[in-house]
């Protein structure tokens, strides 16, 4: 029992931040050292949470000037696109185009080289008349009309009066008439006058002779014109009507 009591050598407890060292006598175990686990890579954090507000402000308002200053493009659709880079590729010189074939004329019927024509004027009133005379058949065309298509047979008979005169040599000839101006007498009238001159230029003074037996005004052209209108009248003589009750 005394033996139990006896008091045990008291141990020196280490302190908690004490490390224990190792005891030079003891012989080192080779102790494997624990796998290093691979660190990883920490995402970066956001720059608007780390920059304050006033200085992401300034940041903005810089690259707008830098885009500004650079003429940055927009985006644009695929046709505005092509068209813009057709506008930048450098102008082509325009190709002339290769000239088409005209079509010919229509050659216009030529002539017989020394055909005789004899021209003259009629006159009648305000309508005036020219006439050219030609070898042909015997037909009269006044405006380009025959005088048998004329509806009107008085007037028809009065322009065919100078052809009907020259007898046979009058189926020899084509007279064409061109006349304007007044009414229809007056434009039948100037057409005789100008078909009988140029009659008598062609067949010579014997047909001229027998149309100054005919009628004189078939050569010579008449000067009577329509005397005007006077004031205080209707027409060139007539008078207004006077009242006296």
């Amino acid at each position: 029992m005394a033996d139990e009591k006896k008091e045990k050598p008291k141990e020196k407890r280490a302190k908690p931040n004490e490390e224990k060292k190792p005891d030079a006598k003891a012989p080192e175990a080779h102790v494997p050292k624990p796998a290093e686990k691979p660190v990883q890579a920490q995402a970066p954090k956001p720059a608007h949470a780390e920059v304050p507000k006033h200085e992401a402000m300034a940041e903005t308002q810089k690259v707008s000037a830098m885009a500004e200053s650079r003429k940055i493009l927009p985006v644009f659709s695929a046709e505005k696109q092509s068209h813009r880079e057709a506008m930048q590729k450098p102008a082509e010189k325009p190709v002339a185009p290769k000239a088409e074939a005209k079509p010919e004329p229509k050659k216009k019927k030529a002539r017989k080289k020394g055909a005789r024509v004899e021209l003259a004027r009629g006159k009648r009133k305000t309508s005036v008349a020219r006439a050219a005379v030609r070898e042909g058949h015997g037909r009269i065309r006044v405006n380009s009309m025959l005088t048998t298509a004329m509806p009107n047979r008085f007037l028809r008979e009065m322009i065919e009066e100078p052809l009907r005169l020259a007898g046979p040599e009058g189926n020899s000839v084509d007279v064409e008439v061109k006349v304007h101006g007044g009414g229809e007498s007056g434009r039948a009238q100037a057409s005789r006058t100008a078909i009988a001159k140029a009659l008598s230029q062609y067949f010579g003074e014997n047909l001229k002779k027998s149309y100054e037996e005919a009628d004189k005004y078939l050569l010579a052209e008449d000067p009577r014109r329509v005397e005007p209108k006077k004031y205080k009248g209707r027409k060139a003589r007539a008078r207004f009507q006077k009242s006296y009750r």
